[in-house]
């Protein structure tokens, strides 16, 4: 959530750098005016209260000298209207600055590509060599069904499109992943491992940014307690600090972990409907860093090598890009998407995505840090980034790694937890 004094500063200032992502975000104008009108009715209320309360002094005064209280009393009367006027006056003004201020998106960082959707994004490196096969490669749901290891037929059976039965080494082969990436990150990289709930509450979606804006997109359970499939680990790991002041010793907070995540996929009709690579529910690794503001930024770029050596170790091209304006995501300032090559796309696709939303998800979610005992309370920043998707990475396993009698190699990284060096 953006800092409603941010606004009152300069809101023409916040409506253009918000303007580079592509909307129309004027309407925070009208958030200035309900903002002055709400401290009007303060003022006017402690006033009321105020001029009430000595009004009710006079009472037993009146009293002792004989006289009619009555006056006084259709006054403290009159008083107590305006002050539930008021009153209601300003829940309604909180609740609709509220509500505006959820909608609103975070100001995109001040270096980052201007540009009007994903066409601009900037390709800021491109690492290892995409394979010059011999032989005709053939696409993941092929090679998968070919070898028996992604049956979707039953999984549309079981469930409906959009989901896949992982079968012998192919569900051996994303278990070997999710291990291995775990393993990487809490071994070699420092972060904390945690295993979280895979049923996340209301407040933590309003606290990472899915709710109010992307509500169509969650997987919500029918239930009155307001729950919702986690939509990314992002999710209940940024929550396990909501409504917490941390010491500024604890930071920086590093946490990886594994979820199964669940999505609509509203937005995405038509897309990439065959294979893997868009499913209602997948596995991921993800990377969560709780960091001081001045420390965000070298955190962001410690976070995006620690994604990077998991594509590295398994010897596989990717190229990294800087989004754009018109790219970012809602809650986030500034973000690298790693992208991997796939050969049946002949091109590179999206396998993890690197974010700081800097003080945004902090301040929905009351999370801040004290300096010191007499500080005064700062919110945190909050990073998060993918470590990798695992379906994703098994995509790109599957066809940069398939061998021209129909076999996948397996990297050398993998085969101690696949206990085999080829899949077949």
């Amino acid at each position: 959530m953006l800092d409603i004094r941010k606004i009152r500063e300069d809101v023409e200032m916040v409506i253009q750098r918000l303007s580079l992502r592509g909307d129309d975000f004027s309407y925070l104008r009208d958030v200035i005016k309900l903002d002055r009108e709400r401290r009007e009715i303060i003022v006017n209320l402690e006033q009321l209260k105020a001029a009430r309360n000595e009004t009710s002094k006079k009472i037993g005064l009146y009293k002792r000298e004989g006289k009619d209280v009555r006056p006084i009393l259709e006054s403290i009367e009159a008083d107590k209207q305006k002050i539930q006027s008021f009153d209601e006056r300003l829940k309604t003004i909180d609740n609709t600055i509220q509500e505006m201020l959820l909608n609103t998106p975070n100001l995109p960082c001040e270096n980052i590509p201007i540009g009007k959707d994903e066409t601009e994004n900037k390709v800021i490196k491109q690492v290892g060599e995409t394979p010059a096969f011999d032989f005709d490669p053939k696409a993941h749901w092929d090679i998968g069904t070919d070898l028996d290891l992604l049956d979707f037929d039953r999984a549309a059976k079981i469930a409906s499109s959009r989901f896949v039965v992982y079968k012998g080494l192919g569900a051996r082969l994303e278990r070997a992943l999710i291990s291995f990436m775990m393993d990487m990150h809490t071994e070699k990289h420092g972060y904390q491992e945690l295993l979280l709930p895979y049923i996340v509450n209301q407040k933590s979606m309003i606290a990472t940014g899915q709710l109010p804006k992307f509500a169509e997109d969650a997987f919500k359970l029918i239930d009155e307690r307001n729950l919702y499939l986690n939509p990314t680990a992002e999710v209940p790991a940024i929550n396990m600090h909501r409504d917490e002041t941390l010491k500024a010793s604890e930071l920086p907070i590093h946490y990886a972990a594994f979820t199964t995540a669940f999505r609509q996929e509203a937005g995405s009709a038509g897309r990439d409907t065959r294979g893997i690579i868009r499913l209602h529910q997948f596995n991921k690794v993800e990377l969560i860093k709780f960091t001081k503001p001045e420390d965000s930024y070298k955190a962001l770029d410690q976070m995006l090598e620690n994604s990077e050596a998991i594509l590295k170790a398994l010897k596989l091209p990717y190229q990294v890009i800087e989004l754009c304006s018109g790219d970012l995501g809602f809650s986030m300032a500034k973000t690298y998407d790693i992208e991997v090559y796939i050969p049946s796309y002949k091109g590179y696709r999206e396998i993890g995505s690197i974010s700081n939303a800097e003080d945004f998800q902090a301040r929905r979610g009351n999370i801040k840090f004290k300096r010191d005992q007499t500080s005064k309370p700062e919110h945190v920043h909050t990073l998060n980034g993918s470590g990798l998707a695992v379906g994703r990475t098994v995509v790109a396993i599957l066809e940069n790694y398939q061998q021209k009698d129909g076999t996948i190699e397996v990297p050398e990284v993998l085969k101690p937890y696949m206990n085999t060096d080829k899949i077949q």
